[in-house]
């Protein structure tokens, strides 16, 4: 069970003296779930009925750049996507959806998708990894490549929690593979593209820069038990306890969070996607953001120590509601997802919009 509120470590929020401008990017789509960057300035998006939207010189593109056939239930449907990093010359993107079955069952799958140059529009082009358990939740779903070059893709328990602790299961995990699908040499588990395991439903993956040190968002259980949202610093073949242990909770051979939620539901975070921030003021922070929480977090690390939190800040409680993503765009700025339509929220008449943040 979860041991230690977050305010018992003296991890409360801070009040900060940085002036934080917000402005709307673009506005009136339907459940955004990740955001990526092009080469050439556009924004790719995921809308999670099933739709790759692209937005170029602040306009959203009428037509989507490709649409996927989803199951979009509760939590499933179209969800992370990352472009290559050689998409200016190869078109590569990446995403991650679940799909229905043929016995009324659901799956997740990881696919590669190819833009014409003509067009401008995607197509399939070749799947990665398949037949992933899905579930109305608990279906992870973040997709990113790492400094390493590897494509990392978060699953989550699809409500099966034993799956978590199951080396011959992919959910409940963190998959790293090459690019074409293939394992890595070095993945810790050989011919397995498990990266980490035991965890519940991790979506926010972010590398701190100059160190390359993985760290994960993660939801903590829920009913009862709530809440002991956590991040986690993420190690090569580790054992992140769930379901055994969660929050501040420790048993042998598992590795607790670096910052937790506590149990008071009023706490919880519900966190999303995240990055690390390369400049300004918050330079060198951890951001996440949260669901439930209706919040962008910062954590502040130690830099000599990957375990250790010495700050924590939370902005925006509750004035745009639900935040699934945020992501450093190439022009320094912060750019984050509401998901206020996602049958949870309280949609405004301009939900679902992406929002531009500076810090001065």
């Amino acid at each position: 069970m979860c041991a230690i509120a977050l305010a018992s470590v003296t991890l409360a929020a801070r009040s900060t003296s940085q002036q934080l401008h917000v402005e709307v990017v673009v506005s009136s789509l339907a459940t955004i779930w990740a955001i990526d960057f092009a080469p050439d300035g556009r924004i790719f998006l995921t809308e999670r009925g099933g739709r790759i939207r692209t937005v170029r010189d602040g306009n959203l593109d009428p037509e989507p750049w490709a649409t996927l056939d989803v199951v979009e239930v509760s939590e499933s449907g179209l969800l992370g996507l990352a472009l290559d990093p050689g998409f200016a010359s190869n078109g590569y993107v990446y995403v991650a959806y679940t799909y229905g079955t043929s016995g009324g069952g659901m799956q997740n799958r990881l696919v590669r998708m190819r833009e014409d140059p003509e067009t401008r529009r995607g197509a399939f082009d070749a799947v990665l990894l398949d037949d992933v358990g899905g579930a109305r939740v608990h279906d992870g779903g973040r997709v990113k490549f790492g400094p390493d070059g590897k494509l990392y893709w978060t699953m989550g328990d699809a409500g099966n929690m034993p799956l978590a602790q199951s080396l011959d299961s992919w959910n409940g995990k963190i998959l790293r593979v090459n690019s074409d699908g293939s394992v890595p040499d070095d993945n810790p588990f050989p011919r397995s593209p498990i990266y980490s395991y035991g965890h519940r439903n991790p979506q926010g993956l972010a590398w701190q820069p100059g160190t390359g040190r993985l760290y994960a968002s993660e939801h903590g259980p829920s009913g009862a038990q709530s809440c002991c949202d956590e991040v986690n610093y993420i190690q090569a073949g580790m054992n992140y306890g769930w379901p055994g242990v969660f929050g501040d909770a420790t048993a042998p051979g598992t590795v607790p969070p670096i910052v937790q939620s506590g149990p008071q539901s009023a706490n919880t975070w519900a966190p999303g996607g995240a990055t690390f921030v390369s400049n300004g003021p918050w330079a060198g922070s951890l951001l996440f953001v949260g669901l439930r929480g209706e919040s962008l977090y910062r954590v502040a690390l130690d830099p000599a120590d990957p375990t250790t939190v010495f700050g924590f800040e939370r902005f925006f409680q509750g004035e745009y509601g639900r935040l699934r993503d945020v992501v450093e765009g190439p022009d320094g700025a912060l750019y984050l997802a509401t998901s206020n339509r996602d049958g949870r929220g309280r949609p405004a008449p301009a939900d679902d919009r992406v929002l531009r943040l500076t810090v001065r």
